[in-house]
């Protein structure tokens, strides 16, 4: 049996690590959600989701840390260096993998939808 730490950290994991970090936003953004929020609306949900700094892990999951300033969200298999190693989503990245993942549009955005 290969353990998480045997395993490479795919993109799937880093989504999932994104989405233990940020699992309160659905609550926090209410009805925004689904009508759309622009980047300034989606920090600021980011920023009080995620706090001033923090983080979670244990046996055999992820190590993950957080921090509201600079969006800046850490994950691995073993405890995360934020001092030395680089987040895996920062900034813009932090805004548009939530776009991704919760489906949040932004209501400056003209293009239409196709789907």
């Amino acid at each position: 049996m290969v353990t998480p730490e045997q395993r490479a950290f795919t993109d799937a994991d880093k989504t999932e690590v994104f989405m233990i970090a940020t699992r309160r936003l659905p609550a926090v953004c209410g009805d925004k959600r689904t009508s759309g929020m622009t980047d300034e609306e989606l920090t600021e949900a980011l920023k009080l989701v995620l706090g001033e700094f923090g983080g979670c892990g244990g046996p055999e999951t992820y190590s993950i840390t957080f921090a509201a300033a600079g969006l800046r969200i850490w994950g691995g298999w073993q405890v995360v260096n934020h001092v030395l190693e680089k987040p895996l989503f920062a900034g813009k990245t932090t805004i548009a993998k939530a776009r991704e993942v919760y489906g949040i549009t932004d209501p400056n955005d003209k293009q239409l939808n196709l789907f």
